[in-house]
């Protein structure tokens, strides 16, 4: 009798994970990406905050250029006598006073010394930015460019907010062409102090309110400043700030739904601003007081860059305020020849 054996097969073993197991290595992975995620974006923002550093460095620079060139830099805006004002073509908002007679802004008057001389040359300088041969369409000739953004002018920590119309404005003043999208900046020239800071807030200095590296009290006669006005040195003035986010509100870095901030193209001599301080009240935002950094960016420095603001000293220097900064340390570094004395942490 023949008896056939046959040996069992043995089927391969193959390794695995259990559920329970793959689970633990999920909450691992989970736990590591959350505590490496600040650190990302920690690194991110650094890297943003460097980008808007070098922008204002830009800035610096081109105003200490325009300074060695003209001897002077730009006030924050002359008037043009009306007399002196280009007629072919006509202007039509001259019926609107001396707004249609103000020049561009300082921004605009740097722009070739920031390797922008293509930008600079859309525009007429012997024009009102209040001028349609300076607009884009719908509002004017411009060419269509002049609308676009200079990143240079732009902080990349900066929410990507959409540009706002300044159509509706227009409107109200009965100047209805439609919708008109001007370029925003960052970056915003000083003045001086505006009175209600000064007079608000104790140990204030006791100033004129055009005393900034960009002021002038007569825009008509007098419209440039020369370094050497500069009585408190250049290290020790604050040229330009971040004013950021325009053209949309924000309070405390929370955008404000429905309201929009105009005077925030870098070709409009309304950029340069008088510095206020605010009470952070979120009920009327626009409440004066003496918050100077990082409460509202109407008239108040403000950035997103976490616990502080950059500024762009009078020597090309980029500074770092913290929040913390003392209102009258900001003060007495907005003024041009005030003669303070203070110690910046």
């Amino acid at each position: 009798m023949n008896v056939c054996t046959s040996s069992a097969r043995r089927l391969p073993v193959r390794a695995g994970f259990t559920l329970v197991e793959l689970l633990v290595v999920i909450a691992i992975i989970g736990v590591m990406v959350g505590l490496l995620l600040p650190a990302v974006q920690a690194a991110r923002e650094a890297a943003r905050r460097m980008s808007c550093s070098n922008n204002m460095k830009q800035l610096g620079l081109g105003i200490h250029n325009h300074e060695s060139t003209y001897k002077w830099i730009p006030a924050w805006g002359r008037e043009f006598p009306l007399a002196e004002y280009p007629n072919d073509p006509p202007n039509p908002y001259l019926a609107f006073g001396s707004v249609a007679r103000t020049t561009m802004g300082p921004l605009y008057h740097i722009l070739p010394f920031m390797e922008q001389v293509q930008i600079f040359e859309m525009f007429d300088r012997r024009r009102s930015y209040v001028d349609p041969v300076n607009m884009p369409p719908n509002f004017g000739t411009a060419n269509p460019a002049a609308a676009n953004p200079v990143a240079t002018f732009i902080c990349p920590s900066t929410p990507g907010e959409p540009p706002r119309d300044y159509g509706p404005y227009f409107a109200s003043v009965g100047l209805d062409r439609g919708p008109l999208v001007m370029p925003r900046t960052d970056y915003a020239p000083l003045r001086g102090l505006h009175s209600s800071f000064a007079g608000n807030c104790a140990g204030m200095p006791a100033t004129t309110t055009h005393n900034a590296m960009f002021g002038s009290d007569n825009i008509t006669t007098r419209w440039n400043i020369k370094f050497a006005e500069v009585l408190d040195g250049l290290t020790n003035t604050i040229m330009f700030g971040e004013i950021a986010g325009k053209q949309t509100a924000f309070l405390k870095r929370q955008a404000i739904p429905n309201v929009t901030l105009l005077n925030s193209f870098y070709g409009d001599v309304n950029v340069a601003r008088h510095l206020r301080g605010y009470s952070g009240n979120p009920a009327n935002p626009s409440e004066l007081g003496c918050g100077a950094i990082n409460v509202f960016n109407s008239d108040g420095l403000l950035s997103f860059h976490p616990g502080g603001v950059q500024v762009g000293m009078g020597d090309g220097s980029v500074r770092f305020l913290s929040d913390s900064t003392d209102a009258r340390v900001v003060a007495a570094m907005v003024t041009r020849n005030g003669g303070e004395t203070f110690t910046l942490e």
